[in-house]
């Protein structure tokens, strides 16, 4: 008398990784997911690697990581995986304050942000 168990939320083709409370805005990390999404692997990990952006190591780590369970947890070939998703989500909000002149205070806001990469096995075109 167990409940039943969850369904996969992805295909059988598809494979996810996610990285949770990154320490950049969600606006600075969508464009580096708008750079890789809809790319070959191989070409959205050399754009990655050479990119000036901080936080192109934490996506290059989990678009590696996203290769790593497509390869191993459900048995896709690397060659022909795409970057089918990427998409950035908001995480919580760090406030603190600035001293400012004449005894005021200034809001600094610190955002965190999570990141969700999918990827998807096609077949190779002829």
């Amino acid at each position: 008398m167990s409940k039943p168990n969850n369904p996969p939320r992805t295909a059988e083709n598809e494979a996810k990784a996610v990285a949770r409370m990154l320490r950049v805005s969600p606006q600075k990390l969508n464009l580096l997911a708008q750079l890789i999404r809809g790319k070959k692997v191989d070409r959205a990990l050399a754009d990655l690697e050479f990119s000036r952006k901080r936080s192109a190591l934490e996506v290059k780590k989990t678009l590696e990581s996203a290769i790593a369970n497509a390869e191993n947890n459900h048995g896709l070939d690397v060659d022909d995986l795409v970057v089918s998703q990427a998409f950035v989500g908001k995480a919580l909000v760090m406030k603190r304050f600035h001293a400012r002149a004449r005894g005021r205070a200034s809001r600094v806001e610190k955002p965190f942000s999570n990141l969700t990469i999918i990827v998807r096995e096609v077949e190779a075109q002829a």
